[in-house]
């Protein structure tokens, strides 16, 4: 196992470098590039880079800054979009050789607008799994996206691509987009934190759409505090800098869901998982079937997600059916066959376990488990052994993260630690509104996660 992981600066640190004058945006922009040139021919995170637009974007931030003009945290740090967002004169591909998406887009996504208003510097766009449809990164026109700690294992997706290019080191944020765990699960494949808002709150105009009623915008970042700092800049315009406050009186106590309440789960990740919220004050407390039956929850998302995927590619299947990925384009004729009566009987199964999850977190704020219930599985690989069950790997990927999509709530990956070497994450979950006990808690556990890596190096 060779690792292509880094650590590397954070927004917060390059921030303040920036405004002592020590660095430039220039600077930091050039070395993205660098680190792009020599990282990325092993795990294959972008699609491509801008180095005209990154350096002008840069050489503007920096004459801002000079001119006493600071548009906030983000103001100068390189970042990675997903291949799924649309970025004034670039291709945006979705990851596919088809029709679907591959002109060059004539405008902004409102969610880039906001990154260059808070002067973000955009050095290029993130590979993905083809239209956003996978939880393996490893199907698309571009290859497969690999995990930076491991290139022969999946990075994740679909926005593996992101979780790569930050888990090297290559950018300190990157945005993807995830409509069944697709920011969170490559972010605990691949040892960042992943951040997946309250549905609708960053906005989804100009990415091509997957899912409708399921597709969030998301984060990644090397830290909670830089997760933090990007949220509050695309989600409520500029900032003072600051990060997470103490825990509010009542977070010491987190409520743990045992994932074998929803899917098979290897015993080492939920040790793993379970075990970084003991210390730092955190005291998980387990509800036994809190989520009630879950036996079909899978089932109704996909019974959502199909049906709404079909519909979104419908009018090119069949003209563009050979270019498509086998995989992907097999999964969309399934959702084919979804009928508007199924849809219907899911959309009442979905609304019905949304309302359970708000009533849960009313009475217990913050909910915790694993991100994902296993490591990353080696790339092409379809199934994975969990215990003595085989499991299909997407449904295992996908089966912890999914219900927070259904429910949309705002959910949190962030990496704690790992099993035979390969990065495991736990998934902080709450209310929308209360986003900020998030990441609180999942300063916590860095906290410990931090003093646990000292002590193996």
């Amino acid at each position: 196992m060779s690792s292509n992981t880094t650590t590397p600066a954070t927004i917060a640190e390059l921030g303040r470098a920036l405004r002592r004058g020590t660095t430039t945006s220039a600077h930091l922009v050039r070395a993205a590039l660098r680190r792009i040139e020599d990282r990325d021919p092993a795990v294959n995170a972008f699609v491509l880079v801008d180095p005209a637009g990154a350096r002008a974007a840069a050489e503007q931030a920096d004459a801002e800054l000079a001119a006493g003009r600071d548009r906030g945290p983000l103001h100068g740090i390189p970042v990675a979009v997903k291949d799924l967002i649309d970025i004034a004169g670039l291709p945006t591909t979705c990851g596919s050789a088809s029709s679907f998406g591959t002109a060059r887009a004539s405008e902004d996504a409102e969610i880039v607008t906001r990154l260059r208003r808070a002067g973000a510097v955009i050095v290029g766009k993130t590979t993905l799994h083809e239209f956003a449809y996978g939880a393996t990164g490893d199907r698309s026109v571009h290859g497969p996206s690999r995990n930076p700690v491991d290139p022969d294992r999946m990075s994740g997706g679909s926005s593996g691509g992101s979780a790569a290019a930050v888990a090297a080191g290559m950018v300190p944020l990157a945005l993807g987009t995830d409509t069944a765990g697709s920011v969170r699960v490559p972010a605990a494949l691949c040892g960042v934190v992943g951040f997946k808002p309250a549905f609708d709150v960053l906005p989804v105009q100009g990415v091509h759409p997957l899912a409708p009623t399921l597709d969030h915008v998301g984060l990644f970042t090397a830290t909670s505090h830089d997760a933090l700092l990007a949220y509050r800049a695309l989600a409520f315009g500029p900032a003072d800098g600051t990060g997470a406050g103490d825990l509010p009186p009542d977070a010491g106590t987190v409520a743990w869901i045992d994932p074998e309440d929803i899917a098979p789960a290897d015993a080492r990740v939920t040790g793993a998982a379970h075990d970084s919220l003991t210390h730092n004050g955190l005291t998980p407390y387990t509800l036994g079937g809190a989520l009630g039956d879950t036996a079909h929850l899978f089932r109704t998302f996909s019974t959502l997600q199909g049906h709404e995927a079909f519909a979104v590619h419908e009018a090119h299947l069949d003209d563009d059916a050979s270019l498509i990925d086998p995989d992907v384009l097999a999964r969309l004729r399934t959702g084919q066959a979804v009928t508007t009566g199924q849809y219907a009987e899911a959309d009442r199964a979905r609304r019905a376990f949304r309302d359970r999850v708000r009533r849960l977190l009313d009475e217990h704020p913050a909910l915790a488990m694993p991100t994902v219930p296993v490591t990353a599985p080696r790339i092409g690989r379809r199934t994975v052994q969990v215990g003595r069950t085989t499991t299909d790997t997407r449904t295992a990927l996908l089966s912890l993260t999914s219900p927070w999509n259904m429910a949309g709530v705002p959910a949190l990956s962030v990496p704690v630690g790992h099993v035979d070497g390969l990065p495991v994450g736990v998934q902080l979950i709450t209310n929308p509104g209360d986003e900020e006990r998030l990441f609180a808690l999942a300063a916590a556990v860095e906290s410990r996660a931090r003093t646990a890596t000292a002590a193996r190096g």
